[in-house]
C-alpha cells in the first residue's frame, strides 16, 4: 500500500469521514454530488491502491453500466421515451437518469468502502470501540478479518496441493474434487483455529475482569483542527441540503436544484472540498516530500 497521510491522522478523524462520506453518497444523487462523488472517491483509491485498483475500477464500470442500462427496462416512467423495447416497453430518457444516479451512488459507496478497508485496519476499529462495545467489537473485527485470513490460507493450500501434483484441472469432476478438498482442509483449518483462540482467550482471562485497552494513537493539534473543519463542512452540506440545495427529482420527470439557488451553489463547494480531504493531504504531503528531496 503506498504511503497516505489521511491514514495516519487520529482513528476517529477517518472514522468520521468515511461515515460521512458513505451517508452523504447513499442521500445525495443530484448529478452534480454524486459525480463529484465519483470522481473523488476514485482518485483517492488511485492515490492509496496505485495499480492495484484497476481492477477494482473496472468491475465497478461494469456495475456502473449494467445498473444504468438495466434501470429503464424495469421503470417505464417518464415523459420522454427514448425507443422501444423488443417486448413494447418504453425506455425513457427520466428513467435512463435516474439508473445512472442510482449506479452512481452505488460505485461511490463501494470506492469509500474499499479506501475505508485499506485505511481502517482492525487495531483502529478495535481502538475506538473497545472500550465502549468490547464484544461486539471483537466479534467484529475477527469478522473482518475473516476474509483475509482465509484468502491466504485458500491460496497456501492450493499451491500445497500444485506441489505435489495435485492440479486438479483435467476435467470437471476433478475439478470439482479438488475444490471439495480444499473447501474441507479450509474448514478444518478454521475451526482448529477457533479453538486454540477460545482457549488462548480463556487462559488469558478474557471476560473475568474489567477490559484494559492499550492506546497508540493520540488527538493531537493536526487532528483537531481537521476534525474542526470536517464538522463545519459537515454542517454546511445539512444545512445546503435541509433549504433544498440537494432537491433532485427524475420521475415522471426531471426536476433538479440549479446554480439559480444558493444553497445549491454552497452545498456544492462544501460537498467538494469535504470529499477531497484524503486526497488533497495525499498530494500536499507528496509535494512536500519531493520539495524536501530537492534540497538535498
Amino acid at each position: 500500500m503506498r504511503r497516505d497521510s489521511f491514514s495516519e491522522y487520529h482513528p476517529g478523524i477517518t472514522f468520521t469521514f468515511f461515515i460521512a462520506a458513505i451517508v452523504f453518497g447513499m442521500c445525495f444523487i443530484h448529478p452534480a454530488f454524486w459525480i463529484s462523488s465519483v470522481v473523488l472517491s476514485t482518485a483517492y483509491v488511485v492515490s492509496i491502491r496505485g495499480r492495484r485498483a484497476a481492477k477494482i475500477l473496472l468491475i465497478l464500470l461494469i456495475l456502473f453500466l449494467a445498473v444504468s442500462l438495466l434501470n429503464p427496462m424495469f421503470t417505464a416512467d417518464g415523459e420522454h421515451v427514448l425507443f422501444l423495447l423488443p417486448w413494447g416497453r418504453p425506455y425513457t430518457m427520466e428513467a435512463l437518469c435516474y439508473g445512472l444516479a442510482a449506479g452512481g451512488m452505488f460505485v461511490t459507496v463501494l470506492l469509500w468502502f474499499a479506501a475505508y478497508n485499506e485505511v481502517m485496519s482492525s487495531d483502529k476499529f478495535l481502538f475506538l470501540f473497545g472500550r465502549l462495545m468490547p464484544s461486539l467489537s471483537l466479534v467484529l473485527t475477527m469478522i473482518l478479518r475473516l476474509v483475509p485470513s482465509f484468502q491466504r490460507k485458500m491460496a497456501q493450500i492450493v499451491g500445497a496441493r500444485k506441489c505435489i501434483g495435485m492440479v486438479g484441472d483435467v476435467d470437471r469432476k476433478s475439478r470439482i474434487n479438488a475444490g471439495m478438498a480444499v473447501t474441507a482442509a479450509l474448514t478444518s483449518w478454521a475451526l482448529e483455529g477457533g479453538i486454540i483462540t477460545a482457549d488462548s482467550m480463556q487462559s488469558r482471562g478474557f471476560g473475568v475482569g474489567k477490559r484494559s485497552a492499550f492506546a497508540v494513537y493520540r488527538l493531537e493539534n493536526r487532528d483537531v483542527i481537521l476534525l474542526g473543519v470536517m464538522i463545519l463542512l459537515i454542517l454546511v452540506v445539512l444545512l445546503c441540503a435541509f433549504h433544498g440545495g440537494m432537491k433532485t427529482a427524475y420521475i415522471p420527470k426531471i426536476e433538479l436544484a440549479g446554480t439559480d439557488v444558493p444553497y445549491m451553489i454552497t452545498g456544492m463547494i462544501a460537498y467538494v472540498l469535504f470529499m477531497a480531504i484524503p486526497t488533497a493531504l495525499n498530494i500536499v504531503e507528496t509535494v512536500r516530500w519531493h520539495y524536501l528531496k530537492s534540497k538535498i
